[in-house]
């Protein structure tokens, strides 16, 4: 009951978009018990969404992934919400979802407009991103996913970059704008910026000739000479323990499991004991005929 109380006064809160109001409620309710696996589902789906306003991706991510394997096969419409948020999140992180993601059976038409939005992130077209956003805006404004897709505009803007700092030694800022397809008033200052801080950020390795206005790119070393394989080794690690922990914690044992299993000294006593009952009733019972 008090699961199902706190579910329904998150989701008031979440509807109003009172999303501070909701944390303060989640902190300071008690531990969340999960007795009911629904209740616990809807739980983890309120506090992924609360995580993601907050910018805290990781969190949210797990917690939505986390609701989505738990949630019952039947629950089709949940699970959709779910993975919408998720992908949305993911994308937000600066990963790219698996396409098995959006070919889900009974999934695939609710999750055409975040596949075609993954498409744009991930090749970092920025009109084809401003195409599909105004394309699925409605859709997008239904899910209550619209003030996160704005947020990705700087992730398209950045992978944009980031394959044309692949692709160029050199480029002037004016060809990086036009690539980029920025349509502000002066593109080649916002070039310039945004060329600057992806280098101060580290989403970049190159440099900028302010006197010439090109950005050079540096070489591309050996990415298995870097600890980047190892952090990704490591994550993939970390998810299929914390998977495994899970389903530890979820399994039904049999009562009187945790109870010392009984000597051998004990069963022969307990196996004379009941062999002398039966004895004793076995006689009461000739005494009787």
């Amino acid at each position: 009951m008090q699961e199902t109380l706190l579910n329904l006064l998150l989701r008031n809160y979440l509807h109003y978009n009172l999303y501070d109001q909701a944390e303060k409620l989640r902190s300071k309710a008690p531990r969340f018990e999960a007795h009911s696996n629904q209740q616990f589902c809807r739980y983890l789906f309120y506090l992924g969404k609360i995580r993601t306003i907050q910018l805290e991706y990781t969190d949210a991510k797990e917690s939505l992934l986390q609701a989505a394997r738990k949630a019952p096969v039947a629950a089709r419409g949940f699970r959709i919400q779910c993975n919408k948020w998720a992908v949305i999140v993911r994308l937000l992180l600066g990963e790219i979802p698996e396409r098995t993601v959006f070919m889900q059976r009974g999934m695939e038409k609710a999750l055409r407009p975040y596949f075609e939005l993954t498409n744009a992130v991930r090749i970092g077209d920025l009109e084809l991103f401003r195409n599909i956003a105004d394309k699925f805006a409605t859709t997008f404004s239904t899910d209550r996913t619209h003030n996160l897709i704005v947020r990705l505009r700087h992730n398209v803007i950045r992978t944009g970059l980031r394959n044309i700092s692949i692709s160029y030694s050199r480029i002037s800022l004016a060809d990086v704008a036009k690539k980029l397809r920025l349509n502000s008033a002066n593109p080649v200052a916002d070039a310039e910026s945004i060329v600057s801080k992806a280098i101060r950020d580290g989403a970049i390795d190159a440099t900028l000739d302010h006197a010439n206005g090109w950005m050079v790119s540096k070489e591309t070393g050996d990415i298995y000479s870097t600890n980047e394989p190892q952090l990704a080794f490591n994550s993939r690690i970390a998810f299929c323990l914390n998977m495994h922990n899970e389903a530890v914690r979820a399994l039904r044992y049999p009562p009187n499991t945790h109870k010392e299993k009984e000597s051998a000294e004990k069963r022969r006593e307990r196996q004379q004991q009941e062999q002398e009952l039966a004895k004793h009733i076995a006689e009461e019972d000739d005494e009787e005929f």
